[in-house]
């Protein structure tokens, strides 16, 4: 019988437990500019990765380099008639690729079966609407991945960074004190989620967007490469807050082991 502190874990989607090195967003985000006439990198593309897709796109047309060809190509500002426009075509786009980038990623299904027989429930937020995430959700449960709670950002005040998912997944799990939560993402803003909820937080580097390669090309990339990539995502996490870097999900169960003695031993101080 499990006895450990921690009693719920919530994770990412894409990038997390799904869609290896979360391509599907990446790809209709660059198309959705390119059919405008304006080229934006996959590493724009990324970089506010784990927001509301609508915050996404506000965040993409700020930068400066994107936000110059704009105004070259269209003559004016872009505002909030354009953000809207673009999110329905991005829209559009993902819907014809999520079936496509809905496999587990390895060792996920493993990883939620042991945590689900030693009693920990799993939840989970994304930045996904929830036609967007119901479509992954059905294929993820065909190859075995079916988390206890789906929370996305249209149906609290605010996505991330803000906490509010986190929080809306404690109450649908029944799980307090929230520091008996750990939230396991693969972006920054997943890290500053969780640490606004109060929760641990821990951040994972193969299959993420901060690497941004898929299970392929990490395979096949140089080792000392590899290992450079990973090191600059796992300062970017720690950076940010994170309690704990992995390399894969799988490595989360050991983690759950590390915060649970923590946990016991900040209550035999408080109790001393």
């Amino acid at each position: 019988m499990y006895r450990g502190e921690v009693q719920a874990v919530i994770f990412d989607w894409a990038g997390t437990t799904v869609d290896y090195g979360c391509f599907a967003p990446v790809q209709a985000f660059v198309e959705t500019f390119r059919i405008r006439g304006i080229d934006i990198t996959i590493e724009e593309a990324r970089e506010p990765m784990g927001l509301a897709k609508l915050e996404h796109i506000r965040i993409i047309l700020g930068m400066n380099r994107i936000h110059n060809l704009w105004n070259a190509a269209f003559g004016k500002e872009p505002d909030e008639k354009d953000v809207h426009a673009l999110y329905r075509d991005f829209e559009g786009m993902l819907f014809k690729v999520l079936k496509n980038h809905a496999k587990p990623v390895p060792g996920a299904v493993e990883l939620v079966s042991r945590l689900r027989r030693q009693g920990i429930k799993i939840g989970s937020t994304t930045g996904y609407t929830r036609e967007m995430i119901d479509v992954v959700a059905a294929e993820a449960k065909k190859w075995g991945y079916k988390p206890d709670s789906i929370v996305t950002s249209a149906e609290v005040p605010s996505g991330r960074p803000a906490p509010w998912m986190c929080l809306q997944t404690a109450m649908n799990l029944q799980v307090y004190p929230l520091s008996k939560m750990v939230k396991v993402g693969d972006t920054v803003s997943d890290i500053e989620e969780g640490i606004f909820a109060g929760m641990w937080t821990v951040g994972v580097l193969k299959g993420s967007s901060e690497i941004g390669l898929s299970e392929q090309e990490t395979k096949e990339m140089d080792p000392y490469q590899l290992q450079a990539r990973m090191k600059r995502a796992e300062n970017r996490f720690l950076n940010a807050g994170a309690d704990f870097v992995i390399d894969e999900i799988g490595d989360l169960w050991e983690i759950i082991d590390r915060i649970n003695h923590r946990l016991v031993e900040r209550k035999d101080f408080f109790i001393g």
